[in-house]
């Protein structure tokens, strides 16, 4: 059974620092993307930043230089270290991993799967 276990979540004021991991277990063949997705109050949900197996990242622009994304391939967790924490960064955050699966027919197919979210708030 697939599980997303998720962390880190919380309060922050503005400039502040949290850091969210999500350790994948159960039934994966072979993960690919990790990643972080969003979601604030009546927005709809947002790529944060995502890192394939051989450690090529991807950020949304309001995070560059302040969010890192990494893994461990070896304990299939993937971690978001956010920096300089705004008040628009406050939203549920969502842990995101894409399996592959081979099929019959030689080829692959991709299933996505999402973690429970955690709450990040940033206010003073």
């Amino acid at each position: 059974q697939v599980q997303l276990a998720e962390s880190g979540g919380g309060l922050d004021r503005p400039g502040g620092s949290l850091t969210l991991s999500c350790a994948a277990s159960g039934g994966f063949f072979s993960i690919t993307v990790m990643g972080w997705y969003r979601q604030a109050p009546g927005k709809q949900r947002e790529l944060v930043a995502t890192v394939s197996t051989g450690g090529s990242t991807n950020y949304t622009y309001s995070v560059l230089g302040r969010f890192t994304i990494s893994r461990d391939n070896a304990k299939n967790t993937v971690f978001l270290q956010m920096n300089s924490l705004k008040p628009e960064d406050t939203a549920v955050y969502y842990c995101y991993v894409r399996d592959r699966s081979p099929n019959s027919r030689g080829s692959y197919y991709y299933t996505n799967y999402w973690g429970q979210g955690t709450q990040v708030t940033v206010s003073s």
